[in-house]
């Protein structure tokens, strides 16, 4: 459903944005980057069965470098994941080591960001429910959430 009118989104407290992504560096080489790009999909239903896990949700984009922006409760959740043995991401992780590792064919990258209220903005026209306006609280871009700089405002000094 798209939502004509300016919206912003809110989240409750601190939280995490995870951007992860591959990039094929040598598009001919299927067998080296195809089991990478599977590898994503097996984490992400895992996570979906489990929202406990503390990911909230997120947005992929595909093409030579791919993205996927993540939104996750804690630092502490999103690294438990990550070290979890009995979790997809550790097999996966090893397996592109074994397969790939530093031999170019395949890049692969992530960064992390904690975010607290004070210190983020967003804003939404004519779009469906995107982004961390998904797993946020969408309310009205109107009075004291008008501006970028009053959405900031809105949510709180800095910490």
């Amino acid at each position: 459903m798209i939502h004509r009118e300016r919206l912003t989104a809110n989240v409750e407290g601190t939280f995490v944005v995870f951007l992860i992504g591959m990039r094929i560096n040598n598009l001919w080489k299927v067998h080296k980057w195809w089991p990478v790009a599977q590898a994503m999909p097996r984490m992400l239903r895992e996570l979906a069965a489990q929202p406990q896990s503390g990911m909230l949700g997120g947005e992929m984009w595909f093409g030579r470098t791919t993205i996927m922006v993540q939104y996750w409760r804690t630092i502490e959740q999103l690294m438990a994941y990550a070290k979890d043995k009995q979790a997809e991401h550790l097999p996966a992780w090893r397996a592109f080591n074994r397969g790939v590792g530093t031999n170019g064919d395949v890049g692969i990258w992530h960064e992390t960001y904690t975010v607290s209220p004070g210190t983020y903005e967003n804003i939404y026209v004519n779009m469906p429910a995107f982004g961390l306006g998904k797993v946020g609280s969408l309310q009205p871009a109107t009075g004291t959430r008008q501006s970028a700089e009053a959405r900031l405002r809105a949510q709180g000094p800095p910490p």
